[in-house]
Formats: structure tokens, sequence, C-alpha cells
């Protein structure tokens, strides 16, 4: 799919992100614990290099964290800054692919590449050139923390629905619940998906159905595994939700120190 059809996937979604969330606010608490946790140290130099509307990024932030977020997205980096001002934390943001990241490198301790952004990438050389990147801006033994669905299971079962999540609305002009879900439809190499993210709203007697679209690639963990490994990541391995407590499996490395080269 091209950059740019990313980009209006979620610059459309981008002032109503939240409402994927049962509770926006505490899920931005306990995904920035968790991510925390995993970093391990105090005021460290992160980069979410797919920040979205700043979910992970405001809860490191929250931790004491300097962090830095860049996405495709303009209208989701703006209001990533606008999200952590309002919480009077500092965020700096920048719209930005992550296969071209715009900082000198070992600027970073930290690269987070939550919320199953990656795979919007759907070659390996696409895959290659943004984990490169990522190793790249990482200080030599900087840590990498990639975030996906749990796509060996999905593969295994090919889903084409997501049940649907209900956000309770209290912070805009409607009463009721706004309900999202998705529809996935399997390309023929079993391997790749276009999605259909439906969110209704209700509208007096009626509901406003909105629809917006994007394809990603299902990586297993062994196939991304492998792709952080050609572009010099060591030490890799999972971590599940059940140990974590982030709400997906999420691929942990270090930033190697040669270059781009399979460890």
């Amino acid at each position: 799919m091209p950059e740019t059809s990313i980009a209006h996937f979620y610059d459309e979604l981008a002032d109503d992100y939240h409402l994927i969330y049962e509770d926006w606010d505490a899920s931005i608490r306990r995904q920035g614990d968790a991510l925390d946790a995993l970093i391990g140290q105090d005021r460290a130099a992160v980069l979410d290099c797919s920040c979205g509307i700043g979910t992970q990024a405001i809860g490191l932030a929250l931790r004491g964290h300097r962090v830095t977020g860049t996405d495709l997205s303009p209208r989701a980096a703006a209001r990533a800054i606008r999200e952590a001002t309002r919480r009077s934390l500092t965020l700096h943001t920048a719209a930005a692919d992550m296969r071209h990241l715009p900082f000198p490198d070992g600027r970073f301790d930290t690269v987070v590449c939550a919320d199953n952004s990656l795979p919007h990438l759907l070659t390996e050389q696409d895959v290659h050139a943004a984990l490169t990147e990522m190793r790249r801006v990482l200080r030599p033994g900087g840590l990498l923390l990639v975030s996906t669905r749990p796509y060996d299971e999905l593969l295994r079962e090919r889903p084409t629905s997501t049940p649907p999540q209900v956000h309770r609305l209290a912070d805009g002009p409607d009463d009721g619940e706004a309900v999202t879900f998705q529809l996935w439809h399997w390309h023929d190499d079993g391997e790749r998906y276009d999605l259909e993210h439906f969110q209704l709203r209700p509208a007096g007697e009626e509901w406003r159905v909105q629809v917006r679209r994007t394809t990603y690639w299902a990586l297993s963990r062994d196939r991304l595994g492998g792709l952080a490994a050609a572009a010099g990541f060591t030490d890799r391995g999972w971590r599940m939700p059940r140990e974590t407590g982030f709400f997906q499996p999420l691929l942990v490395a270090r930033a190697g120190t040669s270059s781009g080269l399979a460890v």
C-alpha cells in the first residue's frame, strides 16, 4: 500500500482514534507502565516512531522519559502534542516515515514501534529499511520494542472480523456509545489482508457510520525476528502479554554494533 494511503488512513482516524479504547486514559497509563518496566532505566531518550495520537508516547512521558514521537500521519502527530500539552507533558513530534527517520546516528536509548504499525509495510525490503533505521538511531546496545498482533495464531485461524469495541461517549455532543470493529479480507498469498475499519456513532435515532481502509502484512514472530537480525539486532526475543502486561506480543532486541549485518 502506498505510504500516502497509510497517512490518509490515520489522518482520517486521528480525531476519533481514542474511541477504539473503552478508556483511553487508562490504556495510556497501563501501556506506559508496561513499556517502562521493559526499558528499565530512568529518563531514557525514547523515540516512538509510530506515535499516532500518543498512546505509548504519553504513557512513557508520564513515567518521566524524554520522548520524541514521529508518525506518517501529520494530523495524528499534531494531536499527540495537543494531548501531551493537556496533561502538562513535554512531547516533541514530527511527521516522518519510519524508513527515513530524521535523526542522527545513536540518538536514542530506546525505540518503540507499537500498535501493529510495522506490518503496514508490505515487503521484506520495506520492513528491513525501517528496522535498519531504528537500529541506526539507537545507541550501541540500545533497546528496540516492536509490538504486533499475535500473527502466529491469526495466520492459522485467518479471522474475517474482530469483536466490537465499545466506548462510552462522555466528551462530545452525542450521548450513548461508539462502536468500533474491523472486517479482514485476506489476500491469496494468505499473509496480507485488507482491513475495513468501521466506527459507528449515534446520530439521533440513527447511527453515523465511518469506514476507513488499509492493508497489513501478517508477519509471524520468526519472520519478523529474522528481519530484525538482518537489520543488525541482537539478543532478540518475544515477550507475551501475560508476562509484560502489554496488550500485544513484543519483540525485544538490542542494537548491534555492526551496520546492517545479520547476527
